[in-house]
């Protein structure tokens, strides 16, 4: 009797442990989901169980993973990220702030120069009449 109490236990650890398996394989394909959609790159399978708890979401109660992950905004950068699930459900998402103004500071208020260049001129010295407007590469402050 013994013996069975003991293989009962075992193949209970063994069935969390694949339940749990299962879980973050969920996790890691929502979280990828998620970053591809907000462009940013999920790095090196980085997503891990941070916590388990009971909660009721939409009047169901259950066990809730919390996921914490790094992605990066830019290939040079590690930010952090969370997801929850419950079952196969994502009840909660956190990712990092993109700041779509390329080489303006974060708590800079200022914007870019947006001026528009001046238009070409002909060889006659007179402005061209194309709509065409050169592209110039914008020098960061100080150069």
């Amino acid at each position: 009797m013994h013996d069975l109490a003991l293989l009962l236990i075992l193949g209970a650890v063994v069935a969390a442990w694949m339940e749990l398996a299962r879980a973050r394989e969920l996790a890691v394909a929502a979280a990828r989901r998620h970053c591809e959609l907000q462009g940013l790159q999920l790095l090196d399978e980085t997503v891990g169980l941070r916590s388990l708890r009971l909660r009721t979401v939409n009047g169901s109660r259950g066990l809730e993973h919390g996921y914490a992950f790094e992605v990066s905004i830019d290939g040079d950068d590690r930010e952090p990220g969370r997801i929850w699930m419950q079952g196969r459900r994502v009840t909660g998402l956190s990712l990092p702030t993109v700041h779509w103004l390329a080489g303006v500071p974060a708590n800079d208020n200022a914007l870019p120069d947006t001026t528009p260049p001046l238009p070409r001129q002909s060889s006659a010295g007179q402005p061209r009449a194309d709509n065409v407007v050169p592209l110039r590469r914008r020098m960061p402050p100080g150069d």
